[in-house]
């Protein structure tokens, strides 16, 4: 009986872990693109810590290859901006409150005309991140969507 009422405990506990038990793979430097101040843009922020799970390495993996092949000219003039950022390092101290971005966390910020919308994609980069082809048509979508806006 009390094995029972255990597994459920356990497997919610397993999985809180496992996004943090995995050291980062990704190399440490900004992959942040450029950014032509004051342009009206779509911006990519992929929040991660220092040790990172399967997920959240593949969500970072998958938003790369859309970028690349969907949308290299807009990344090209700075009209998508991808940045990844660690929640972990002190310096992004400011964002991570700005976004309320203390786990993992995809987010786009859509700047038109100094005005910025934050939209939180978490949800779905969880969900559909492990998926390339699938969570890269859906990603690819919501770009199209975001960049309507501009």
């Amino acid at each position: 009986m009390n094995t029972i009422k255990l597994i459920p405990i356990l497997s919610l506990l397993f999985l809180a872990v496992s996004c943090h038990s995995e050291t980062k793979t990704t190399n440490e430097t900004s992959t942040e693109t450029n950014i032509v101040s004051g342009k009206n843009r779509v911006e990519i922020l992929d929040f991660y810590g220092t040790h990172r799970c399967a997920t959240c390495i593949a969500i970072e993996e998958n938003t790369l290859y859309t970028l690349d092949i969907a949308f290299k000219e807009q990344v090209a003039n700075g009209t998508v901006v991808f940045k990844l950022i660690n929640f972990d390092d002190e310096k992004n101290i400011d964002i991570v409150t700005e976004y309320g971005a203390y786990g993992t966390s995809l987010f786009f910020n859509i700047v038109k005309d100094g005005k910025e919308e934050h939209i939180d994609l978490s949800e779905f980069a969880f969900k559909m991140g492990n998926e390339k082809v699938e969570y890269s048509m859906e990603l690819e979508a919501k770009i199209n969507e975001a960049l309507a806006k501009l």
